[in-house]
């Protein structure tokens, strides 16, 4: 039985990566921060079947410790202050998490267990200012935020650990990859559970930032799925994962509130204090190489993973969805995808 070592396991990504690893026979292993209020909703269905250790990728003798007791096969590096507008109010925080843990954590491999393969959370944030488009492995960073440049450092350390110690370390360059798990400060789930609100008469506004601002995105669930194809391989790698179809966030907005039969011109706020210090117009991403050596394709649609998003939202606020639940909602098209509820500035 192999083991695996998830950080960030209660998040989005940690989540329905968790499901995916338990169903292919794998040993998960979650570290977790240590606080007051442990939130394990993302994965309380599954909690039974995960273990956890005590770890943060700010404290490097942490990170030793997890790599020393677990002795995992594959370490998955999903924790992170991944929310870009905290990134400017915490620069440092940010830096300490996204860039130097994510070198912390390859010294521990390094130095306790160097055959383990790593895989690195990069993201399209770090783009930002565009060189081209559609973004591919061999696009020019441009990060045009704290997190973005943060993110940059850890990408090219991974990069580094893999050149430098023969390390199978990779990096998966993802996307805006979405789903009813994702937290209510992101644009997606912002806006399909603010749907969600004015249907069931809890609210008559939503205030949202820059509505011409473009992105890729794509469904989660698929997405972690590509995480594993690439520790899978015989040679690490890095790889661009996203669907290759820009949206607005005006698409966005139109296409949830249609879900509910609503005009969204009538409850739609523009407020500048939601706009970025420096914004990011326009991201998409090309994942030829993933699909070519991975074999690796999205199957989710934008408009499926919209209305799978605000149908699971008009659930909750309906009480008709347990906290336990893990069936399946059915999309007008005909079809279905497996679900699990999650706990209730703009954030792309």
């Amino acid at each position: 039985m192999k083991k695996a070592l998830i950080t960030g396991i209660t998040g989005q990504d940690g989540s329905y990566l968790a499901e995916l690893l338990l169903e292919k026979g794998y040993e998960v292993y979650g570290m977790v921060r240590r606080s007051s209020i442990e939130k394990f909703d993302r994965i309380e269905h599954i909690r039974e079947r995960l273990r956890f250790i005590q770890g943060d990728l700010s404290d490097h003798s942490s990170l030793n410790e997890a790599i020393q007791s677990v002795m995992p096969d594959e370490v998955y590096n999903l924790g992170a202050q991944s929310f870009v507008p905290t990134s400017w109010n915490q620069p440092v925080l940010t830096a300490t998490v996204d860039a130097v843990g994510v070198t912390g954590m390859l010294e521990a491999i390094r130095k306790h267990k160097p055959d383990t393969k790593f895989y690195q959370a990069s993201t399209s944030e770090m783009f930002g200012k565009v060189r081209e488009t559609p973004q591919n492995e061999a696009t020019p960073f441009y990060p045009r935020s704290p997190y973005g440049v943060s993110k940059v450092y850890g990408h090219w350390i991974t990069v580094n650990y893999r050149e430098s110690y023969g390390l199978f370390a990779c990096s998966g360059i993802l996307f805006n990859h979405e789903s009813p798990r994702r937290g209510l400060e992101f644009v997606t789930r912002k806006v399909s559970y603010g749907v969600a609100k004015i249907k069931a008469g809890l609210t008559h506004e939503l205030r949202l930032g820059n509505l011409e601002a473009r992105r890729d995105w794509g469904y989660a669930k698929d997405y972690v799925e590509a995480m594993w194809m690439m520790l899978e391989q015989e040679k690490p790698d890095d790889y661009v994962i996203a669907s290759g179809k820009s949206h607005s966030v005006r698409e966005l907005v139109e296409i949830a509130f249609g879900c509910a039969g609503l005009d969204w011109r009538k409850y739609v706020v523009v407020d500048s204090l939601l706009m970025r210090p420096a914004e990011v117009d326009t991201l998409v991403g090309d994942a030829a190489k993933a699909k070519k050596k991975l074999g690796w394709e999205p199957r989710v649609s934008f408009g499926e993973l919209m209305e799978i998003m605000v149908h699971t939202d008009l659930e909750r606020l309906e009480g008709a969805l347990p906290a336990d639940f893990t069936g399946q909602i059915p999309l007008r098209q005909g079809r279905s995808h497996s679900i699990h509820r999650s706990a209730l500035r703009q954030e792309l």
